[in-house]
């Protein structure tokens, strides 16, 4: 599809997916929740996309929020509605079966960092600034930002910043692990292209593996999430992948994995 509100490339095994409506931060509507959808559905699909790559345009905002200009004249079903949708359009990024990184470039706020939180990974400018502040406009997170931040933070950190609305610096993100890696401003470009050359040099179907079994494993006790890790260690055992890197490992050379 032709798309308005974001720009899409892919080069050299990473799908970039850009949030570009620099006017509003960044702010996503539903019309760029669909765009997102249709490039986040291209990016499962497509076999040379091994690692997607998630940011905003310019250097205020990654995504400033929902559209409170939509938000505010819904009524209580189609904001329920729109919930929904946003939630099925986030979650496709933890069903990628790809690492995904957000690239936390200025303000993630609201659903800019919601969509952040179902990222594999994210990286932010030590000015970047973070947070949940739906409570201040009398309503709560709704693309799975009460989960989400439980999850990664665990429940203390997500009741303070999902109560208090407050926003947080990209320091203090990162020291309550929301954020994995920050860098100065004018070096988290290059500092996140490090990161996802890293994914690049790793077996993408392990990859895909390894995190099929840290979603699986999060809701179930860890004896049956150590079950699932059996399972995918013994699937990407079978795979051409695996006898390449061990191959690679004992010619000491560096493997050429085929997702195979």
């Amino acid at each position: 599809m032709a798309y308005e509100n974001i720009l899409f490339d892919v080069a050299d095994g990473i799908g970039t997916v850009t949030v570009n409506r620099p006017k509003v931060l960044n702010a996503l509507n539903h019309a760029t929740l669909v765009e997102l959808a249709d490039a986040f559905d291209a990016c499962k699909s497509d076999e040379g996309v091994r690692v997607v790559v998630l940011t905003g345009t310019g250097e205020k905002a990654f995504v400033a929020g929902a559209d409170i200009n939509e938000l505010a004249k819904m009524k209580p079903l189609e904001a329920k509605d729109l919930a929904a949708f946003g939630q099925s359009v986030v979650g496709r990024l933890e069903s990628m079966g790809k690492p995904t990184v957000a690239m936390v470039n200025g303000f993630a706020l609201g659903g800019g960092l919601e969509i952040a939180l179902a990222c594999s990974l994210r990286t932010a400018a030590t000015t970047a600034k973070l947070g949940l502040p739906e409570v201040s406009l009398g309503i709560i997170p709704g693309y799975g930002g009460t989960q989400r931040l439980a999850r990664i933070a665990g429940p203390g950190v997500a009741r303070e910043w999902v109560l208090t609305g407050d926003m947080f610096g990209a320091d203090e993100a990162h020291r309550v692990g929301v954020v994995n890696r920050i860098f100065p401003p004018e070096e988290l470009a290059a500092g996140t292209r490090k990161l996802v050359d890293t994914l690049l040099s790793r077996g993408p179907v392990a990859l895909r593996f390894a995190l099929e079994a840290i979603a699986r494993g999060m809701n179930m006790p860890q004896q049956e999430g150590e079950i699932i890790e059996c399972d995918m260690f013994g699937l990407a055992s079978t795979t051409e992948d695996m006898r390449e890197g061990m191959a690679a490992f004992l010619d000491k050379r560096k493997p050429d994995f085929q997702n195979r």
